[in-house]
C-alpha cells in the first residue's frame, strides 16, 4: 500500500481566563426586551433561572482587562508548543479562527489591523519572516475553518507545520443590555499540525462544510444596544435564538454525516463528537439527531463533552480548548487514544456549518 501525507495533531494548548462570572454576577443588570427595547418586566433572579433552565451556563470566563484577544491566543499556543516540545522556527504558518480580531476593554471597536495571527506571532516573538500569518473570520466555525485551511496546506505540500489557533474575547461584544450577556465567554484553545506520511490513515480524514448566506446570514449580526439611552453607535452582535436553534437543528447533522460519508465511517466508530457549545440543550438535539439518521441509541453525554456549564459559549476556542482539557485529562469521564475517532463540528455567522473527522495517532 502507497503512503499518504495527513495531517495531525502533534500538541495541544488552552487558555482559560482567570476571570470568572457566577450567574448571580447579573442580578444587578438591567435587561431589555429586543423587540420593545424597554426592560423586561421580570426579577433578574427569574430571567438568570430562565436562561441556565435553556443553557445550562453557570458561570463563565472573561478576559482581564489588560488582555485582548491575541493575548489569549498567544497564552493557548505557547502552551501547545511547550507541551508538545516544538521548536517555533519549525513552524511554517499560523492560522488564527476568531469573530471581532482584537478588542481593547473600555471600547468595543475591533481591530483586524494586523491581524490576530501576525499579533500572535509578534507576541511569542517570532521573527522567521518565512512564517506567515492570517486569519479566518468564520463566526464559531473558525477553528474547525482554520484547521481545514491547514490540512488543504499540508496535504497539497506547500507547509509541512503550524499552529491553529482558536480564540474569542466575546465579553466585549455583547450589549450589556441584552441578557444574552450572560452567553458570553473568552478564551483560546490551540494546536500543532504536521505532515505525517502513512499507509493507514490517520489525523484528519475528511471534511464537509456549507455556508447558507442568502436566507440565513441574518440570524446572527451586529447592531445597537436594546436601551435606546445607551450610546447608538457602538454595535454589539444580536441574535435570532430561536432560529439559530431551529437552522442548527436542520443543518449540523446532515453536514457531519457528509463527512463522515467522506471518510468510509459509521456513527458507531466515532469516541467522541467535539462540537461548539452556545446552548447545552441545542447540542444535545443536535447530536440526538445525528444518532437518529443512523438508527442509534443511548445517552448524547457518553460521546459528546460538555464544558458550557462552567467556561460558556467561548465561540471558535471552544472545540480546541475542549480538544486540549480531554487531551490532558482535564474532563473526568472522557479521554481519547490511538486510533480513536473524533467529530469537530461548528454552526454559527454566515450562517456557516462544517464538520472534521479526525483518528488520534
Amino acid at each position: 500500500m502507497s503512503k499518504e501525507t495527513y495531517t495531525v495533531i502533534i500538541g495541544s494548548g488552552s487558555y482559560i481566563p482567570e476571570v470568572v462570572l457566577k450567574n448571580e454576577d447579573f442580578l444587578n443588570h438591567e435587561f431589555y426586551e429586543s423587540k420593545t427595547q424597554k426592560v423586561i418586566d421580570k426579577p433578574n433572579k427569574d430571567i438568570i433561572e430562565k436562561f441556565r433552565e435553556i443553557t445550562n451556563i453557570n458561570e463563565r470566563r472573561w478576559a482581564a482587562d489588560d488582555q485582548m484577544t491575541s493575548d489569549l491566543g498567544a497564552l493557548a499556543a505557547k502552551d501547545a508548543l511547550e507541551q508538545s516540545n516544538v521548536d517555533v522556527d519549525s513552524l511554517d504558518f499560523i492560522i488564527v479562527g476568531h469573530n471581532f480580531g482584537d478588542i481593547e476593554a473600555d471600547t468595543n471597536r475591533t481591530m483586524l489591523l494586523p491581524n490576530v495571527a501576525a499579533r500572535v506571532k509578534q507576541h511569542l516573538n517570532i521573527k522567521k519572516p518565512s512564517m506567515v500569518a492570517f486569519d479566518v473570520v468564520a463566526g464559531c466555525p473558525g477553528w474547525v475553518q482554520a484547521l481545514i485551511v491547514a490540512n488543504s496546506f499540508i496535504k497539497s505540500g506547500i507547509y509541512k507545520r503550524g499552529l491553529v489557533v482558536g480564540a474569542d474575547v466575546n465579553s466585549r461584544v455583547g450589549d450589556p443590555y441584552d441578557r444574552d450577556l450572560m452567553i458570553f465567554a473568552d478564551g483560546a484553545g490551540a494546536v500543532i499540525v504536521e505532515g505525517r506520511e502513512s499507509e493507514t490513515p490517520v489525523g484528519i480524514l475528511s471534511h464537509a462544510e456549507r455556508t447558507d448566506a442568502v436566507d440565513w446570514a441574518e440570524l446572527l449580526v451586529q447592531g445597537p444596544s436594546l436601551n435606546p439611552n445607551y450610546d447608538q453607535s457602538r454595535r454589539y452582535i444580536r441574535m435570532q435564538g430561536h432560529k439559530v436553534y431551529v437552522y442548527a437543528l436542520q443543518n449540523v447533522p446532515g453536514i457531519a454525516k457528509d463527512a463522515l460519508d467522506k471518510a468510509g465511517l459509521h456513527l458507531s466508530d466515532i469516541k467522541k463528537v467535539l462540537i461548539h457549545q452556545a446552548n447545552e440543550k441545542m447540542d444535545e438535539a443536535i447530536c440526538s439527531r445525528l444518532m437518529k439518521l443512523y438508527k442509534m441509541t443511548g445517552d448524547v453525554k457518553d460521546i459528546m463533552p460538555m464544558t458550557i456549564s462552567e467556561l460558556g459559549n467561548t465561540s471558535a476556542a471552544t472545540i480546541p480548548t475542549m480538544y486540549d482539557l480531554i487531551k490532558k485529562k482535564r474532563m473526568n469521564g472522557h479521554e481519547l487514544k490511538s486510533g480513536d475517532n473524533i467529530i469537530f463540528t461548528s454552526v454559527g455567522a454566515g450562517m456557516n456549518i462544517n464538520a472534521v473527522i479526525y483518528r488520534e495517532e
